[in-house]
């Protein structure tokens, strides 16, 4: 009988850490003017992101906007979907997604523990988090194995901050979990990465509606509706902070991208179907609901 061989994981995670990092750091080390800089490193993440996760996602620099011509702020990080999304706008280089196309926003900073605009980074990244969540949208009906099926529920859209390191006591982590804690309703952070630190997950308490839908039981973000299914914000409205878990530094980009990856396999999965019409109401035409 041949003697049965093993693999240690721990060393293959170890070379995807190595290979994470050293694909980071590849684009930033040596520009030293601050814009530069700033631009570099979140080209950087972008980079970073494209090349490790599945290729149904995309992922890009944007603003966010909604079928009434509403928009986020500019956007560090949008991974979206192109596949039940057709259309892109893009001037001059620059995308601007739709609202119904968005899986997750980041926003990145070279340390988590600095200042944007007079306000904590968290506190700065939980406000372009919500400007994209308070944005309407509008899902359709689709195909699944040749049977039409109605619009499914508005999946969350998870939110997060990407930093290269964390400045000040660096065992200490009761000022980061503070600024979590106050960052609430569609403000509130679900994931981040701190690259020479560790990455982090925050759990929430948070009621979840059962409805019957597609004939079975499903979670969903709120109840549906006729008008928009926008009583999803109520998933946001609802959740209360319970606990941040960090990792270790050693593992800080495997665990992040794993936990981000189980956040969009399992707990969103594939995005709702655009409503196209909604769209085209901006520029009084219809395309054929009955098809």
């Amino acid at each position: 009988m041949a003697e049965s061989k093993k693999i240690e994981l721990k060393s293959l995670f170890a070379s995807m850490q190595h290979q994470m990092s050293a694909q980071l750091s590849a684009n930033r080390d040596n520009i030293t003017h601050s814009g530069s800089k700033g631009d570099a490193l979140e080209n950087a993440w972008i980079e970073w992101l494209r090349k490790y996760l599945p290729s149904r996602y995309s992922v890009d620099k944007a603003i966010v906007i909604d079928f009434e011509g509403n928009i986020s702020h500019q956007i560090d990080i949008v991974i979206y979907d192109n596949w039940f999304t057709p259309f892109i706008f893009t001037q001059n280089g620059f995308h601007y997604i739709p609202a119904e196309g968005v899986y997750a926003v980041f926003e990145v900073k070279p340390d988590i523990s600095d200042f944007s605009d007079g306000k904590h980074n968290i506190a700065y990244a939980g406000e372009k988090i919500e400007s994209v969540r308070v944005l309407k949208r509008e899902a359709a009906s689709f195909i699944n194995g040749g049977i039409k099926n109605s619009a499914r529920p508005l999946t969350k859209i998870l939110g997060g901050i990407l930093t290269s390191t964390k400045s000040g006591e660096k065992s200490n982590n009761n000022t980061l979990i503070k600024h979590f804690k106050e960052q609430t309703n569609l403000k509130s952070i679900d994931i981040g990465c701190i690259a020479d630190y560790g990455s982090f997950y925050i759990d929430y308490s948070s009621p979840k509606r059962i409805i019957k839908k597609f004939g079975r039981e499903q979670d969903v973000t709120g109840e549906i509706t006729e008008a928009g299914m926008q009583p999803y914000l109520e998933y946001y409205e609802n959740r209360q902070y319970l606990d941040s878990r960090f990792s270790s530094s050693e593992n800080s980009f495997v665990t992040f991208f794993m936990q981000l990856t189980r956040h969009l396999q399992q707990s969103i999965g594939t995005v709702p179907a655009i409503n196209l019409n909604k769209y085209l109401e901006s520029i009084n035409e219809q395309i054929d609901e009955d098809i």
